[in-house]
């Protein structure tokens, strides 16, 4: 860019011209290499009648009487470029944000567990992933953070910004998508069929979580691991109608195919702590926070 100024010649005419100096350009921010670039353009996202019924088919009668899969609406749409996290937030990584900033870390009481109501686990299940002394489990320092509420998410993301030219996130549900089955609408981060040698999921996990990555041939077509199985997680969408309530991507080590599909979406208080939840963050360069 040029700083130019107008130049008044008081000879009886008025002539004009312009004096121009380069202003000096901040030079372009490296990008974050723990993220992958998404672009801008067009996604093809939710679920067709068809591929509705292929979920219902992959998980029995029980998710086809509840209609769980019938909340994915299908829709095309435009996205500015954003980047996303390789892989999600891990508990080695939301130590480092808890000694930095004094924050919470994850835990619930067993009074608290209970009252949140969704008891797939019983707490017992819960006591393996409860910190100790303000640090993370030993054995977990590389699996997925859990037992984060979506403002502790946010927090995270938020700190993890700072200084950087950039505003951390959480993904909104459609750059979450995207990012998991690209552009040609495929049902999984690596295709069309299931297949659970890809994914920590029910039918071949160990039934815990994993280390992030340990997945490395169900990564999505840009290169983004774990969004299918291991951990549910948070995004910024409201749930509607119910907006109490914050949109959950992706399944968990103990779900079924049916609800590892990108489409899939359900909706958990913003409160709310499991062992089945964790997130990961997107940035984009100058863009406001959001709250």
């Amino acid at each position: 860019m040029k700083a130019c100024c107008v130049i008044l010649l008081l000879s009886g005419l008025f002539f004009w011209g312009t004096a121009c100096t380069p202003v000096p350009q901040a030079p372009p921010r490296p990008p974050d290499p723990k993220q992958i670039q998404i672009p801008a353009g067009p996604a093809h996202l939710g679920s067709s009648f068809a591929e509705k019924q292929f979920g219902y088919s992959l998980d029995g009668p029980a998710s086809r009487r509840a209609r769980w899969f019938d909340v994915e609406v299908e829709r095309w749409i435009e996205l500015e470029a954003y980047a996303i996290d390789r892989f999600l937030v891990t508990q080695a990584d939301y130590a480092a944000f808890v000694k930095a900033t004094g924050h919470r870390v994850p835990h619930i009481s067993e009074a608290g567990y209970q009252k949140q109501g969704f008891l797939v686990h019983p707490y017992h299940e819960v006591r393996p992933y409860l910190w100790n002394n303000g640090e993370p489990p030993a054995d977990f320092r590389d699996h997925p953070v859990v037992l984060v509420s979506v403002d502790d998410a946010r927090a995270y993301c938020h700190w993890r910004g700072q200084g950087t030219g950039r505003t951390y996130r959480l993904p909104t549900e459609d750059e979450w998508e995207k990012a998991a089955r690209s552009t040609d609408h495929r049902f999984f981060p690596w295709g069309n069929e299931w297949d659970p040698t890809r994914a920590n999921s029910v039918e071949a996990g160990p039934y815990r979580t994993t280390p992030v990555g340990l997945y490395p041939r169900g990564q999505s077509p840009y290169g983004v691991h774990d969004m299918a199985g291991n951990v549910f997680e948070w995004t910024q969408t409201v749930f509607r109608p119910n907006t109490q309530r914050f949109t959950l991507k992706s399944c968990s080590w103990d779900d079924n195919p049916g609800f590892c599909r990108a489409a899939a979406r359900h909706g958990r208080p913003k409160a709310s702590r499991h062992i089945l939840i964790g997130f990961r963050c997107v940035s984009v360069p100058g863009e406001p926070l959001q709250e």
